[in-house]
């Protein structure tokens, strides 16, 4: 394989190691969010804030853990019949549905795309009492989506370097 191919995949698994060990920490300031939000309704007045952060902190871990998980191969997979093929056959299988993987991330991608720019040119905001904007939840989605795109065409071009005997 050319060398800039490797160096690709090389360089978006260290920018996706370095998001994704990141965001693993999120689910400690989603905790906290929730913990605060049982101790406001406890011995408070409730929070408004708390629910409606929580989720966002949520779709943050989620979306930036997401192509961090696929480099570790910690991915949900059926692994009835996967598990006793060749790693060849295995890659040749990877390498055609991960193409429907990219296309699927394009779509999403192009509507999230959409979705910011409105969301930033009209000043969206939600629909409850707390009335967060709506567009910085929207461009870590988008920013998300991204790296999960690059790391699906990083898997993409590493089962092309196993189908041809080349380690990536």
């Amino acid at each position: 394989m050319p060398e800039f191919v490797l160096r690709y995949i090389r360089t978006v698994e260290a920018v996706n190691r370095r998001v994704g060990r990141f965001a693993m920490y999120l689910i400690f300031v989603l905790a906290g969010i929730l913990l605060w939000s049982s101790i406001s309704k406890t011995f408070f007045l409730p929070s408004r804030w708390t629910l409606e952060m929580a989720q966002f902190m949520m779709v943050a871990y989620y979306v930036l853990g997401g192509p961090y998980s696929i480099q570790l191969d910690a991915n949900v997979r059926m692994d009835l019949v996967y598990g006793s093929w060749s790693p060849r056959t295995k890659a040749w299988v990877d390498a055609f549905s991960v193409l429907f993987l990219i296309y699927f991330l394009g779509v999403l991608l192009y509507g999230g795309i959409q979705s910011t720019a409105y969301s930033l040119e009209y000043g969206e905001r939600s629909p409850t009492a707390w009335r967060p904007y709506l567009w910085p939840i929207k461009i870590v989605m988008c920013v998300g989506i991204v790296l999960m795109l690059l790391q699906a065409s990083a898997e993409f071009l590493k089962d092309i370097c196993r189908i041809r005997g080349v380690n990536p």
